[in-house]
């Protein structure tokens, strides 16, 4: 550890799991406020525990790296970040599903303008950090090119280049839950989703249990990341064309091509509807939540691939629920009630073209009072073989379909490469 790390830091550990001590009280946070003052800024660091009036902190579930960083000696733990020219690009909001407690529960909406509308704070000396950043960039895959080259999307030179790189605007959000609108969406008791929070996180935030004064909290999870294709302006204009696909992060498919889903296909599917509705005058949106194998881990995901692969009798659509459960003891922790909260950030109230399949998110983002006009499903040519087995089974459990429901015989064929090829 260094020398100057050590003599920063406080000798004496400070608890904070109750309320009261010396000194004033945290800023109040008045969750749904139209003013960013009376709302309050959220403050979850650890440069000055005095201030912070969040349970958790900044970064999700990156703190942990923060934290072995300073106990390494490579970060000074009362370093504040210097926020010079990192606005926003572009400017997004403010909506009126802003200023609705009930409609954005699980991210803080002012999160990209900390600097702009709490500068009466920074000047008192707060450490207040930004929960949403937004930037331009450019992506480029080589679906797109394939989609040029099969005619299916033309290059335009504003949305499309040669080359077939796309200009996007992009949004990174960290999570931050209002913990009594959290507990209304999955329907419980506040107090028991805090004391169950506490308990399966092993007791990491004791101030779940003790602080009820603080009613918002930053979990150690990912965020997601929002691609913006187009007029930047027109997604919240319900007069214009507006394509959204909401996918769940699939490192094995999104990232390395693995066959066995179709996450991949559809991720790029989506963004092609993306190009093409922004390339007539729209915009599209596609959503990207860090809910790695339905929220049950990359592990679990594995261990679920190897029961399915040697059960006997195969791969089967009729097991693909059950041996999830059987490892996981649920079929899916993705849950998307929270889901909706990032397209009433970006003020969306009418999707012309829905990308997916799931009824799951379909009845979630209906819920919520964003009509869906039109749900587009995955063109069969780009479902891979090794995936036949999923699809089959989660159009049997629900999921939209124009064709033909696969019945109970046709789900008991075992579908697929054997587990050596899978």
């Amino acid at each position: 550890m260094s020398a100057k790390t050590a003599h920063k830091r406080p000798k004496a550990i400070q608890l904070t799991s109750h309320p009261g001590g010396p000194g004033p009280k945290p800023v109040p946070v008045v969750w749904g406020a139209v003013d960013p003052m009376t709302r309050g800024p959220l403050i979850g660091t650890v440069t000055n525990t005095a201030q912070r009036n969040v349970i958790g902190t900044h970064a999700g579930s990156y703190s942990v790296y923060r934290a072995v960083a300073v106990a390494a000696g490579a970060l000074d733990p009362l370093r504040k970040p210097d926020l010079t020219n990192t606005s926003p690009t572009h400017v997004i909001g403010p909506f009126p599903s802003w200023f609705d407690p009930t409609k954005i529960v699980s991210l803080d909406p002012f999160g990209a303008l900390v600097s702009e509308v709490f500068q009466p704070y920074f000047q008192q000396g707060y450490d207040i950090r930004p929960t949403i950043a937004v930037t331009r960039a450019h992506i480029q895959l080589p679906e797109l090119e394939e989609a040029i080259h099969a005619g299916r999307l033309k290059v335009d030179g504003h949305v499309l280049k040669p080359g077939g790189s796309v200009v996007v605007v992009k949004a990174a959000l960290e999570p931050v839950w209002y913990l009594p609108g959290v507990a209304a969406r999955f329907g419980c008791e506040e107090a028991d989703l805090r004391r169950t929070l506490f308990e399966h996180t092993a007791g990491m935030f004791p101030e779940l249990v003790t602080r009820t004064d603080l009613e918002v909290f930053m979990p150690p999870i990912g965020g997601a990341t929002v691609y913006m294709f187009g007029d930047i302006s027109g997604i919240s204009n319900p007069d214009k064309p507006l394509a959204v696909r909401v996918h769940d992060e699939c490192n094995g498919s999104d990232v390395f091509g693995s066959d066995i889903c179709t996450c991949r296909p559809y991720l790029t599917h989506g963004i092609e509807e993306c190009v093409r509705t922004a390339q007539a005058g729209g915009s599209g949106v596609i959503v990207y939540n860090r809910k790695e194998g339905r929220a049950l881990g990359e592990v679990t995901k594995f261990l679920v691939y190897n029961a399915r692969k040697r059960q006997t009798g195969g791969d089967r659509a009729d097991q693909y629920f059950a041996r999830t459960e059987c490892v996981a003891g649920v079929q899916d922790m993705r849950f998307q009630e929270l889901m909706p909260d990032v397209l009433h950030w970006l003020g969306i109230t009418k999707i012309d073209r829905f990308v997916s399949m799931s009824n799951m998110k379909h009845d979630a983002v209906v819920r919520a009072g964003i009509r869906i006009l039109e749900r587009v499903a995955i063109p069969d040519d780009l479902i891979p073989e090794d995936a036949r087995v999923e699809m089959d089974a989660k159009m049997a459990a629900g999921y939209f379909t124009e064709g033909t429901v696969p019945d109970g015989n046709e789900l008991a064929k075992p579908k697929g490469r054997d587990f050596e090829g899978g």
